[in-house]
């Protein structure tokens, strides 16, 4: 070690140490990474064990081996079976209701994924650390594939809601283990691009979810939308298997690191508290009012377990702090699957809020935009799938540009606030639409959604690692990661819950006078339902058939008018982000096993 280093260390000239802190304080020019200091000369030099690394401005490079990328493919293409199974059953759903009459219980064969997918997420980070990267990730793509089988031979509508949680708890796992992977092989600066590939796959699979289930059906059967997954999903396990070689810890049995790594009841009440409140959420609007107790009281309980999951976690930070302890602090958990630490920053809490909102209102679009054109427009599944395109065209190299001036400037304020202002303009112009509006009009919408969500898409997570230190990465990405998956169950549950109430409230106003009988079929939640175009032109009367369709755009109409305020609110709190450079040195117990690599 040099002794200008040397002195810098006896002046206790730090900027930062190997604890667990955060920086909120420090201006937003400061290179914030574990083991920082100036030396004597000023310059910045980051410490990674006993070697020296300077930290270097603009991209960093560095040369990836066959097997880096033997393993980013495998995750990618099952990073793309999990997306299209997000959306493909929004084309999917009403040739599954003409197998299984499922009624209101329909709308679990999509909570159940999203519940699943969010519920385990930060137990699957935690188990990342307990065992490696390795077998985890292998066991959720193995996971994912069992629920595919599962729901694609399913015989009633229970078994397809089962199989589509066990796929939920895979899509989760697949999502985790990349980002965790990719956390622990990439540097925080350069890790934007990376985390662009999860995100546009993801954004590409989501959008053609409805194309791909479309045709699938047009030329088969619904099964085929889950089937699919089986051979593609076994070609990416096989590649899993071959190349996911990284380090992992071994400093004491098994057993011990998962007595010792895994907060069992953290992990419940976060399974307990999302499922109970997803149970409110479902049934709000239809069958039971907000306002009701069927509603209210599952709903409260949920967030208090919430609640009291985090005074569990703050229980760590007591432990932590003060020497005297109570019985209480001794039951504290010795690594919280949450930990108050990731939260000490103002700009994590408001990156996490942001990350909920933005990834609600996406779901908005994703899920009612083939709705609308399916019963306001009279598309097919097919076509329906193929008007959405726009979403992913502009999105996929705004997101790309967006990722490439993140990793070069390494600052990201500017790019959410531009971001959240393109896509609330566009929420708004969606309220637009209606049954005469022409295709250039609905295109430039989305493709202006398209733009401000492009922005949005890969650099949250990086900004929500910033303040962080390597060593919490895991934990930090599980947690992302339930934001964000939590945030699409909301996304789904709200504006499913605004549509069915707003559909009742027009038919009880008369709004479908000319035909009882389809009146009543659209009300109690049949709204969605029966929301295809070979529904509604199954009536002979032109006047019914017009009554019908008005019925559905002024739902639609209402579901984006709702998205508005929410993308607002992430706008003015992304006024109070603070730009923390992002590092540019990699600290990692779980890199590429080099034995491995040159086996």
């Amino acid at each position: 070690m040099s002794s200008n280093v040397l002195g810098a260390v006896s002046g206790h000239n730090l900027q930062s140490s190997t604890t667990n802190r955060v920086h909120d304080d420090v201006p937003g020019d400061i290179e914030l990474s574990p083991r920082v200091w100036n030396d004597a000369a000023g310059e910045e030099t980051a410490i990674v064990g006993p070697e020296l690394v300077p930290i270097t401005e603009g991209f960093v490079t560095s040369q990836r081996s066959f097997g880096f990328w033997m393993i980013i493919i495998g995750l990618g293409v099952t990073l793309l079976l999990c997306a299209l199974e997000n959306t493909v059953i929004t084309t999917a759903g009403p040739s599954i209701l003409a197998d299984f009459d499922m009624g209101g219980n329909w709308i679990w064969v999509t909570n159940a994924f999203f519940l699943s997918s969010a519920a385990f997420q930060p137990l699957n980070g935690q188990l990342a650390n307990v065992f490696g990267r390795r077998w985890p990730t292998l066991c959720v793509v193995a996971t994912f594939m069992l629920g595919s089988g599962i729901c694609g031979g399913a015989t009633s509508g229970g078994m397809l809601i089962a199989g589509r949680a066990i796929q939920g708890i895979g899509s989760g796992g697949i999502l985790q283990a990349y980002d965790t992977i990719v956390s622990d092989l990439v540097p925080l600066r350069d890790r934007g691009n990376y985390i662009a590939v999860v995100l546009l796959i993801y954004s590409i699979g989501t959008t053609l979810g409805p194309v791909i289930g479309g045709g699938l059906i047009d030329v088969g059967s619904w099964r085929w939308c889950f089937y699919i997954n089986l051979p593609v999903g076994g070609v990416s396990l096989i590649m899993l298997f071959s190349f996911l070689h990284v380090r992992s810890r071994r400093d004491s049995d098994w057993f011990t690191r998962l007595v010792r790594g895994v907060d069992l009841i953290g992990n419940l009440l976060i399974v307990a508290g999302t499922t109970i409140m997803l149970v409110a959420l479902s049934y709000a609007g239809n069958p039971y009012p907000w306002g009701s107790w069927h509603t209210l009281v599952p709903l409260v309980i949920g967030l208090a377990l919430l609640g009291v999951l985090g005074a569990w976690e703050s229980l760590s930070l007591w432990a932590s702090r003060y020497s005297w302890s109570t019985p209480l602090v001794k039951w504290a958990p010795p690594e919280p699957v949450m930990p108050p630490r990731l939260f000490a920053s103002a700009t994590s809490v408001i990156i996490a809020i942001n990350t909920f909102l933005y990834t609600a209102v996406t779901y908005w679009g994703v899920f009612f935009l083939p709705v609308y054109f399916q019963t306001v427009k009279l598309a097919s599944p097919l076509a329906a799938g193929v008007d959405v395109l726009p979403l992913s065209l502009l999105a996929v190299p705004t997101a790309a540009a967006a990722a490439f001036t993140l990793s070069y400037v390494g600052r990201y304020k500017a790019i959410h606030l531009i971001g959240f202002a393109i896509y609330t303009v566009g929420c708004g112009l969606l309220t637009l639409l209606t049954e005469e509006s022409p295709k250039s009009a609905w295109v430039c919408y989305e493709l202006l959604c398209a733009a401000g969500a492009g922005m949005l898409l890969n650099s949250q997570l990086p900004a929500f690692q910033a303040p962080i230190e390597e060593v919490d990465q895991a934990v930090a990405t599980g947690t992302w990661n339930f934001v964000r998956t939590l945030g699409s169950v909301w996304g789904i549950a709200i504006p499913a819950a605004i549509f069915a109430s707003r559909v009742d409230n027009l038919v009880a106003a008369g709004a479908i006078s000319s035909d009882p009988i389809a009146a009543a079929l659209l009300t109690g939640g049949g709204a969605y339902e029966h929301g295809s175009a070979s529904f509604i032109k199954s009536f002979a009367d032109p006047a019914a058939q017009a009554q019908i369709r008005h019925v559905y755009m002024l739902a639609c109409q209402r579901v984006y008018q709702a998205g508005i305020p929410f993308l607002g609110v992430a706008f003015l709190l992304g006024l109070f982000e603070k730009d923390i450079k992002l590092r540019t040195v990699l600290e990692t117990d779980f890199g590429l096993d080099d034995r491995k690599e040159k086996a």
